[in-house]
């Protein structure tokens, strides 16, 4: 047996839960613009005059143009609203992941949209109650990553994938060279009433 006197490497820090869906939220957010264009270049393109017209066909669309905006970034390790958390995707090993596994994970995160949307479908829930049921099973999803050993969410851990914190190098060097220049301020030595 081989004993290496090398240490390991930290292990890098996952991201909390609030963090990792305040970055959810915010990719939403971003979303609205990805769905705006997408949108307004299928309907340029197929000449849609009505949203209701060509609905099945604009839905395979976006969920075309989701799955190039993600795997594309995610290949590159992270999507704009992941650069802003300092979150990453990298695969177990920690290496940054193809796009075959993005592709993978891409297909796999839709179990956050999926079930409910399946099941307002299947029971034949209004729009507001699809949109409960909706955030119900998100918020469910999302506290399932506590049963995981990693707390990783699920969908990550079946794609081979993780999120981690992650700062890049250029940023961590400013950040401790601003430290660096900062002073204590000096406090006012009280003076001696005698």
């Amino acid at each position: 047996m081989i004993v290496s006197n090398t240490p390991a490497a930290p292990p890098t820090p996952i991201p909390s839960l609030p963090r990792r869906m305040a970055c959810w939220v915010y990719e939403g957010l971003l979303m609205f613009g990805v769905v705006f264009i997408a949108g307004y270049l299928f309907g340029t393109l197929s000449q849609t005059r009505n949203a209701l017209d060509n609905r099945h066909a604009l839905q395979a669309f976006v969920f075309v143009i989701f799955g190039i905006y993600f795997v594309w970034f995610w290949a590159k390790g992270q999507t704009l609203a992941m650069k802003t958390w300092n979150i990453r995707v990298v695969d177990v090993n920690g290496a940054p992941i193809s796009q075959r596994r993005a592709l993978l994970r891409y297909l796999l995160s839709w179990l956050w949209f999926l079930p409910p949307l399946g099941a307002s479908w299947l029971l034949g829930l209004s729009g507001a109650q699809g949109g409960v049921l909706t955030l119900g099973w998100v918020a469910i999803w999302a506290i399932l990553a506590r049963f995981h050993p990693e707390r990783q969410f699920w969908h990550d851990a079946w794609a081979g994938t993780r999120l981690v914190t992650w700062v890049p190098p250029e940023k961590q060097k400013r950040e401790e060279k601003h430290e660096g220049k900062r002073k204590p301020k000096d406090r006012p030595v009280a003076s001696d009433p005698s």
